[in-house]
């Protein structure tokens, strides 16, 4: 293998995610372990020769990097650089990391042997998404935290560069100001924005009402989301004043990278450059790892090639070039003249290392937040109210009191736009009805009352019990509970039906489940999307009958052995339903 990674630039993050394919598997042993060793004891040739018949390699590289790269391409050419006697011959193609992460996703392989994105957050996503796509990554390129940049006039009001503020503040005083317009790139496309919203989520967890304060603050950036970093960059004003004579499309703020503020600074002028807020709660990085794609199926050539290259980008030479274009290659120093071109200045806490990789779990959440306060939702939730739920699961509570306690934690997630509603079920529950409608879908921040819907929701789900003797009357609950989602489709919100059982139907006066399977298909319209979200907790519940039935939907269907556990499933199915274009917003 290459030499042992740096600190910051070439060390993997510790990893307990499955990965596709595993560093140590048995081509990079062989492959890396002999071409590394020829690397390091000089034995390979290099001469004009190597020329004739290169190995070429093209190495799909995220944007912000690419040039670095093509720089350090052609120096490799020009110097001969060799992989057993051959040139190596490296193209590098600018391609969106969001981009390449969806076509491995859809099992398809782009043009390409090697792939560098600028965090391996979206190598998880791959490896996440369980399909054939291979990704083996062999090492980290970079380095480059993420923070928030405001133009002089605007980080001065905010007391920059003495006051330091953490993520929830920093995010909470500028989309509080009128003269501090903040945008962000969207996190579902850019690692960048994604972990910032990770880490402000974090935040949120540790503060009282942290997470409805979140939510609403995601509903302010919302506003002011571009697709991809390099648009973001471009929504800045473009006179000196910071304002462009009040164009309220134009950002004063950015959640963006050190190293996109070092490269905007270097050709904005002294009048524009921007100033940098490193916030006092950590830095979260982007890590830029090297990673080969289906390397079962590249040549050995091909394999050794790659890796020689990446030997030769973390050679001394050629971490000045990443450091001339503003990124970080160690963890141990950072560079004064990198952070003051960047706009970083004492006592902001730029020499910070960055804050540890966040959970799979914290990703799925921040974004499944984000993907629920941007569009707006609708989602009536269906609960099981059988008398199996008061079986005991944990700590003495019962399957329900585990279930209501992370309903009441997902219920505040949501904002006052969104629409939530709430159904029991169980057998003959309303006369020969197996359901009843406790809180009708409406806004949750409608008035009721002295209240709000959301108050009322709040304690309509602390109120629910399991009925004694009740059965689980599944289908014509589900059926039901769809008829009146897909009639009251709301269009520009994300539409959904969560249904929550834990066991299978047991009301022999029901449809069948062909039946059942038959009536969803029937109603549901892919221009008025409206996924079934099915929950099924515990041992007696069918997972495969849950994935049926929200198959039919267009939805998914999940199985829970915790009950704690529904929170996070909720949001990871609504990321993924919004992953499909099942949310109705395209």
């Amino acid at each position: 293998m290459p030499d042992p990674p740096r600190a910051g630039a070439a060390a993997p993050r510790p990893r307990t995610r499955r990965r596709t394919t595993a560093v140590t598997t048995a081509l990079v042993l062989v492959v890396a372990g002999g071409t590394a060793a020829a690397v390091r004891s000089g034995l390979l040739p290099f001469g004009a020769s190597c020329q004739d018949d290169p190995v070429r390699v093209t190495v799909a590289v995220s944007p912000d990097l690419a040039p670095t790269l093509t720089a350090a391409a052609k120096r490799a050419r020009a110097q001969d650089v060799t992989s057993d006697g051959r040139c190596i011959a490296v193209t590098v193609d600018a391609e969106e990391s969001y981009k390449v992460s969806d076509t491995l996703q859809a099992g398809r392989k782009p043009d390409a042997q090697v792939w560098v994105p600028d965090s391996s957050l979206w190598l998880d996503r791959v490896a996440a998404a369980g399909t054939a796509a291979q990704v083996t990554s062999l090492g980290n390129v970079a380095e480059t935290p993420v923070a928030v940049g405001m133009v002089p006039a605007a980080a001065k009001s905010l007391g920059w560069p003495d006051r330091t503020y953490s993520w929830l503040e920093l995010v909470g005083a500028s989309t509080r100001s009128d003269s501090v317009k903040l945008g962000a790139a969207d996190p579902a496309r850019s690692a960048a924005g994604l972990l910032a919203l990770t880490q402000l989520g974090t935040a949120a967890a540790r503060v009282k009402g942290g997470a409805t304060r979140a939510a609403a603050l995601m509903k302010t950036l919302s506003q002011r989301v571009s697709a991809t970093d390099a648009q973001v960059v471009d929504t800045l004003p473009r006179d000196s004043s910071g304002t462009e004579q009040g164009n309220p499309r134009r950002n004063q703020a950015l959640i963006l990278t050190e190293q996109a503020a070092f490269a905007h600074n270097a050709t904005a002028g002294s009048a524009r450059r921007l100033d940098l807020f490193y916030p006092k709660d950590g830095s979260p990085a982007l890590d830029y790892p090297y990673a080969l794609l289906d390397e079962t199926e590249l040549s050995t050539d091909e394999s050794r090639a790659a890796l020689r290259f990446m030997t030769y980008v973390q050679q001394p030479a050629q971490r000045t070039l990443l450091a001339k274009d503003g990124f970080r290659t160690d963890d141990e120093s950072v560079p004064a003249a990198l952070v003051d071109r960047a706009g970083g200045s004492d006592p902001q806490p730029y020499a910070e290392p960055a804050v540890a990789a966040a959970s799979e779990s914290a990703v799925r959440d921040a974004l499944g937040t984000w993907t629920i306060t941007v569009q707006s939702a609708r989602i009536t939730t269906v609960v099981d109210a059988s008398a199996s739920m008061s079986e005991p699961v944990s700590g003495g509570r019962s399957r329900m009191d585990v279930t209501k306690a992370s309903l009441l934690q997902a219920l505040a997630t949501f904002t006052p736009e969104d629409e939530i509603g709430l159904w029991e079920f169980s057998t003959k529950l309303d006369g020969a009805k197996d359901y009843r409608v406790l809180v009708p879908t409406e806004r949750l921040g409608d008035r009721k009352g002295t209240g709000t819907q959301r108050d009322l929701l709040s304690s309509a789900f602390s109120d629910l019990k399991p009925v004694p003797n009740g059965a689980t009357g599944l289908y014509d609950t589900t059926l039901a509970a769809y008829r009146e989602a897909t009639a009251t489709y709301a269009k520009g919100r994300f539409n959904a039906l969560v249904v929550l059982t834990d066991g299978e139907n047991q009301d022999p006066g029901s449809i069948s489940r062909t039946r059942l399977l038959s009536n969803l298909r029937r109603l549901s319209d892919p221009q008025k999307p409206v996924p079934l979200i099915v929950i099924a907790i515990g041992p007696d519940a069918s997972k495969q009958e849950a994935q049926q039935m929200a198959e039919a939907t267009g939805g998914s269907g999940h199985q829970v052995d915790d009950p704690s556990q529904i929170h996070t499933v909720i949001l990871q199915a609504i990321v993924a339903a919004g992953a499909t274009g099942t949310t109705g917003t395209e």
